[in-house]
């Protein structure tokens, strides 16, 4: 196994200190852009469960400038920890759906803005033009950079559904290429979209493992209050499986870093959307009370991420920072 001391599984903070010998934290950002699947590029509308407002800080707002939010977001942060340093993290919406040169004045404004030490950078898998994926392998000599692609799923048929307006190829391809560029790349899915299995979501898992990817987000699926995905619960509740009972998505989760690979760094486990917004399930949990009872768990038992790895015939194995294939 390839754990932390005391974690059954890789966690963000050990992974951030490979490349940090100070306590950083990732100050969210809205610079103001949109989608594809929102302005008619690819669709109307956004993805079915998408409010932005979700995971929006009360700093993150597109009227501020991206200098303005990162120093309010520094304040925020101060008060607790004076000595922090920060990762500015683009992070509503797409952030890499603009004009080359507009990119570029965002990213290189932020990384002005003192103790700011990296970019974090949010976006789909279906827009890193070449042009771009150039620009940030050069970016990537200088500073520390991640690119976090919204993956969701791997299935097809649950990304037209959800109307994400791309396919998991365009993940695979666009993931293989960032990494070829020596990006550290992270995924987002999510547990829980309609139509799949817990069978189906923890094979999942091994699917994933066989992508370059360093980090991996796994989120819970949330119904939101004005989203095109509560309407369609309205309609038909029995076509969903909202996992009301905790302990019951901890059991998923567990089963699911089982079949992960186990060197990959899991970011997190769980989102929080804002009581207001929130339809279900709402558990009343902290990311950290999760966690706990995540661990709790494991341990009886007898847990710990890539326990049910097993090796391909093309497997991708991590040597170092660089993968290969083996």
């Amino acid at each position: 196994m390839n754990m932390s001391t005391h974690l059954l599984y890789n966690d963000f903070p050990t992974f951030l200190r490979k490349y940090f010998p100070y306590k950083v934290q990732k100050i969210s950002l809205n610079a103001g852009f949109t989608c594809p699947n929102r302005d008619g590029t690819k669709g109307w509308g956004g993805c079915t469960y998408c409010n932005n407002q979700t995971f929006n800080p009360d700093y993150c707002r597109t009227e501020k400038s991206v200098t303005a939010q990162l120093e309010e977001g520094k304040c925020f942060f101060a008060r607790k920890y004076p000595e922090m340093k920060y990762l500015a993290y683009f992070q509503a919406y797409t952030n890499t759906y603009a004009e080359l040169e507009g990119l570029k004045r965002k990213y290189e404004e932020a990384l002005e803005v003192e103790d700011v030490v990296g970019l974090v950078i949010g976006t789909r898998p279906d827009c890193m033009p070449e042009g771009l994926l150039r620009y940030l392998e050069e970016l990537n000599k200088h500073a520390f950079l991640m690119v976090e692609y919204g993956i969701e799923s791997t299935c097809d048929r649950t990304l037209q559904r959800i109307n994400r307006g791309h396919t998991y190829e365009d993940t695979v391809e666009t993931v293989g290429r960032t990494a070829a560029c020596g990006i550290l790349v992270g995924g987002h899915i999510i547990l829980g979209l309609p139509g799949e299995t817990s069978d189906a979501m923890v094979a999942q898992a091994g699917i994933l493992s066989d992508l370059p990817l360093s980090t991996l987000k796994i989120h819970q699926l949330q119904l939101i209050r004005g989203t095109r995905m509560a309407h369609e619960y309205d309609i038909n509740s029995a076509d969903f499986h909202l996992f009301t009972e905790v302990n019951e998505y901890i059991d998923l989760v567990i089963d699911y870093v089982e079949h992960l690979r186990p060197d990959m760094v899991v970011e997190r486990f769980v989102s929080q959307s804002p009581k207001d917004l929130l339809i279900a399930p709402d558990w009343g949990l902290k990311n950290y009370e999760f966690v706990v009872r995540l661990q709790k768990r494991m341990k009886e038992r007898g847990a710990y991420q890539g326990k049910k790895y097993r090796d391909s015939e093309k497997r991708i194995i991590f040597a170092g920072d660089k993968f290969a294939t083996e």
